[in-house]
């Protein structure tokens, strides 16, 4: 295939705004800057605190956001992946870490599940009318329900169309790649499926025509890439349900760049995915060689662990607030 012309960016930071992780001990590491904690924390009232107050908190949650910062032609832009599982958790916590919502240019959500789309509703309620332009693939407004054996199915929180498009946000619905910032930032779109062991989400049902089919391979699932001069892509999923592999070669088919140099976000291996997936996962994320390996939200446990050992020199723990300087 035509390769894509990824136009090379000198830096880009990504700071995580929302994750089930918040670990204020954490120290720097590497590209990775922690938030600070002590006097420059905001204070909230806490009448039963000598003097009334106390530190805010930076909130963790099971969702994932990320604003994703670069300076192109000596002007700052700030794009939005994902937003979170709660109304409040984004906008609160951007307003710990001192950003302004309004900095937000465009939104792009890796896909329907809405513990990634759910903290649009506050940052409309900040913002006021949003006029933003959201970044989606036309599968993002499926029905969708979990079905486990033994328990009745449920069903998900799903994104209202009309709603986002009353308070201002601009639709735009894609398969294919695109393009935002003149080149520099690049949407997958939908991945290509290669691997014989990455297999979405087994125990997913969408609603079609009324009736509940299984839909396992969540085909809205899209990532953000990027070139960084000298060092190569940088990776960024929301849940990785196209499979974390998969995306990963995905990127490097439809840019005809191998040098793989940060890999971030929700590797979808946490729960019931069976043991061998795991190690096979971690067995072609090591085979990329990644400078930097940072995996969150929907990871797990076990499959992190893994990855620490397997990648020491690359493996960097996520935390909410921290501030990836690639």
């Amino acid at each position: 295939m035509q390769h894509i012309s990824l136009k090379m960016v000198d830096a880009v930071t990504i700071s995580v705004l929302a994750d089930n992780l918040f670990d204020g001990l954490l120290p720097d590491q590497g590209p990775a800057k922690r938030p600070k904690l002590g006097p420059e924390l905001l204070r909230v009232p806490a009448p039963l605190m000598e003097g009334g107050k106390a530190f805010d908190s930076i909130l963790a949650q099971h969702g994932f956001s990320a604003l994703v910062s670069l300076t192109l032609n000596g002007h700052e832009h700030h794009v939005l992946f994902d937003a979170g599982a709660t109304p409040n958790g984004l906008v609160d916590n951007l307003q710990v870490f001192d950003r302004s919502p309004k900095d937000i240019e465009t939104v792009v959500l890796s896909h329907g599940h809405s513990d990634h789309t759910t903290g649009l509703d506050g940052l409309v309620r900040v913002l006021g009318r949003a006029n933003l332009p959201v970044l989606i693939h036309p599968e993002f407004w499926n029905r969708r329900r979990i079905v486990i054996p033994g328990i009745e199915p449920y069903e998900l929180p799903t994104t209202s169309k009309s709603a986002l498009q009353g308070v201002g946000f601009e639709i735009v619905e894609d398969r294919q790649p695109s393009f935002l910032l003149g080149g520099a930032l690049l949407v997958t779109g939908e991945v290509d499926r290669t691997t014989a062991f990455e297999k979405g989400m087994p125990g997913q049902q969408a609603l079609r025509s009324g009736e509940w089919e299984w839909d396992p391979l969540i085909l809205d699932d899209q990532a953000l890439l990027l070139h960084v001069r000298d060092k190569g892509l940088v990776i960024l999923t929301g849940c990785g349900h196209s499979g974390i592999v998969n995306i990963v070669r995905y990127a490097q088919k439809i840019t005809g760049i191998e040098k793989i140099y940060a890999i971030l976000g929700g590797f979808h291996l946490a729960g019931m995915t069976p043991e061998p997936i795991i190690q096979q996962t971690c067995d072609a994320l090591a085979a990329f060689a990644p400078e930097v390996i940072v995996p969150t939200h929907c990871t797990g446990y076990r499959a992190i662990h893994r990855l620490a050992n397997r990648l020491p020199h690359a493996f960097i723990q996520s935390s909410v607030g921290t501030c990836f300087e690639l």
